[in-house]
């Protein structure tokens, strides 16, 4: 017998052939095992980056869009770090910024914050003698004393009140001649040649035969443009007091004064600026195009095009519509502009930056664009990231982040009102060590991450691809940090279209692009809107063809003061116009 010994226990044999069983069954199970683990240790990584995605689109929803942190915490948690930067301060002999503790959001684009920081907050009652309002008089008398006692004088006080203005009917008076040349004219000795009545000829239009005036377009115009109110809604206010206009006139308005103005003014004032403009400063954002219903009556639904904006240094305001955002639509903008684009990451930007020699060649028979340009990254968008992570998360890397972004913002916002060449020489000596530390430790920590996806990776990715834009503002003092004063410009269609919702096609787009181009270029120039649109559409069709760069806002004031007052008052009428400026007395170019 050999497979049982002689007492019937298992043989040698048998009992080793179940030990090597069972160490296979021990290591499948612990195989099976370490992949629980990973798949485990997975699916809680993949848990974790949805809690902070949910977490993230909560806020966004809900809660204040200001993208802040406690900087006090924020410094108590990062004390060693903070003691750090503020003795690479030292070394570089620039004392560490006192920053607002609320201001961490940082960035030269918010000029609103800047120009609130240090003001006094106004005390007492609010002094309205100095406005320029009509005033009336409400005498207040004691029955008892009128007449009975001498008055001694008035105590005043003074009230805001609120009177309903409106539209008015304006009546044009042409007048009518007797034509004298015929007058009486003998054809023979019995009969005579009726006299022939001639009647004054209209002086040009904006929109001829059209009821409405260059005031009443302004307001209309400047009341949607501008102020965000629809149509159908000024439709409403005009019945109520008693003069109704339809909305489809007022669209159909606003597409041909669109239309016009885009051929003229805008025109000149996009060839000024693709000649002469150092900086562009671009941002898109979305817009829903009314479908155009067919014969079938099957419901359509909107598609999307986009309004981009662009801001020619301090000149001018441009809103484009684009039907279809694409690299070829945008770069066709920019066709011809050679200087410095700021603008965010998005890959649509890249064929602006890419060397002509390797850029695709036009889809039609235009000239190749040969021009270079420089790309300048947003740090607002850089820190919007790792703010992002650290709200969301508490991970201490976004928060240190934070932090070392916030430093560069102090830095530069100490000395934004001093010359340019200053600025440039002063952010090589004290803000160039800062941005190098930064770019350094953002390298190592996104090697550790590089292989976890979540928030973190992200912000650490974006920001280790951007280096070379985002250090751009290095070459000149004129460049910003952030492109937030874009993004501001953007508000103007992102409040608008929550109450006009669409437009009506790709024409009234363009229109509407053009309208606002010329309502924030006024707003640039701290023009009045509707003023200078009442103004413009008064003057255009007069205007020589070649001379429309005189009446973009960046000129108006000085073209309006070589015009005649009293001409330019009334609605309508003739209209001298002045001779060209010498190009001295324009503003020269930035």
């Amino acid at each position: 017998m050999t497979g049982v010994a002689n007492d019937g226990a298992p043989s040698t044999s048998d009992a080793d052939a179940r030990v090597a069983a069972l160490e296979r069954q021990l290591a499948a199970e612990r195989a099976r095992s370490a992949a629980l683990t990973i798949e485990r240790d997975a699916l809680r990584l993949a848990y974790q980056n949805l809690k902070h995605e949910v977490e993230l689109l909560r806020r966004r929803l809900f809660v204040a869009r200001a993208e802040r942190l406690d900087s006090t915490q924020l410094e108590l948690e990062l004390a060693g770090k903070l003691a750090a930067l503020d003795a690479l301060n030292r070394d570089l002999g620039l004392p560490a910024p006192a920053a607002d503790a609320n201001d961490d959001a940082g960035g030269d684009g918010d000029r609103r914050r800047g120009k609130r920081r240090g003001a006094t907050k106004p005390s007492g009652r609010r002094d309205l003698s100095d406005t320029e309002l009509p005033v009336e008089v409400i005498e207040v008398l004691d029955p008892a004393l009128e007449g009975a006692a001498e008055r001694a004088g008035w105590e005043e006080s003074r009230r805001r009140s609120w009177r309903r203005g409106g539209p008015v009917v304006v009546v044009v008076r042409r007048a009518k001649y007797v034509d004298a040349a015929r007058a009486g004219d003998e054809v023979s000795a019995d009969a005579t040649v009726e006299p022939t009545i001639v009647t004054a000829p209209l002086p040009p239009q904006i929109l001829p035969r059209s009821v409405s005036t260059p005031a009443l377009l302004a307001h209309v115009l400047t009341a949607k443009f501008c102020d965000g109110l629809p149509f159908h809604r000024q439709e409403d206010q005009l019945a109520r007091i008693g003069a109704p206009l339809d909305r489809g006139t007022m669209c159909r308005w606003a597409e041909d004064v669109g239309a016009t103005v885009g051929a003229t003014v805008i025109e000149a004032m996009r060839d000024e600026a693709l000649r002469t403009a150092f900086c562009i400063s671009t941002d898109a954002t979305g817009v829903l195009v009314q479908p155009i219903q067919g014969g079938d009556q099957a419901r359509r639904g909107c598609r999307r095009a986009h309004f981009l904006v662009q801001i020619a240094d301090a000149d001018h305001v441009f809103f484009e519509y684009l039907p279809r955002e694409t690299s070829a639509a945008i770069g066709e903008l920019f066709r011809g502009f050679t200087g410095y684009v700021q603008a965010d990451a998005k890959s649509t930007y890249d064929l602006l930056f890419t060397p002509p020699d390797q850029r695709p060649p036009p889809d039609d028979d235009a000239e190749p664009d040969l021009a270079v340009r420089h790309e300048v990254g947003c740090w607002a968008h850089c820190r919007r990231k790792f703010w992002e992570t650290a709200v969301t998360s508490k991970d201490p890397i976004a928060r240190e982040a934070v932090l070392r972004i916030k430093r560069i913002f102090d830095l530069d916002r100490s000395w934004r009102d001093r010359p340019v060449t200053e600025i440039k020489s002063l952010r090589d000596l004290h803000v160039r060590p800062h941005t190098d530390a930064f770019f350094a430790w953002v390298a190592d920590e996104y090697e550790r991450v590089r292989d976890q996806r979540g928030l973190l990776r992200s912000a650490l990715g974006y920001a280790h691809r951007q280096r070379g834009p985002l250090t751009r503002f290095f070459d000149d003092g004129r460049l910003r940090l952030t492109n937030n004063h874009s993004e501001r410009e953007l508000r103007r269609v992102a409040t608008g279209r929550k109450a006009w919702l669409f437009v009506g096609s790709d024409d009234h787009g363009q229109a509407a692009g053009n309208l606002l181009t010329l309502v924030a270029s006024a707003r640039l120039h701290r023009l009045d809107p509707e003023a200078y649109l009442r103004d413009l559409f008064r003057v255009l069709p007069h205007w020589p063809t070649g001379r429309y760069l005189e009446l973009c806002p960046r000129y108006w004031l000085a073209t309006r003061a070589r015009l005649d007052a009293a001409q330019l008052e009334p609605e309508l009428g003739p209209l001298t116009v002045p001779d060209a400026a010498p190009s001295s007395e324009q503003p020269a170019s930035r």
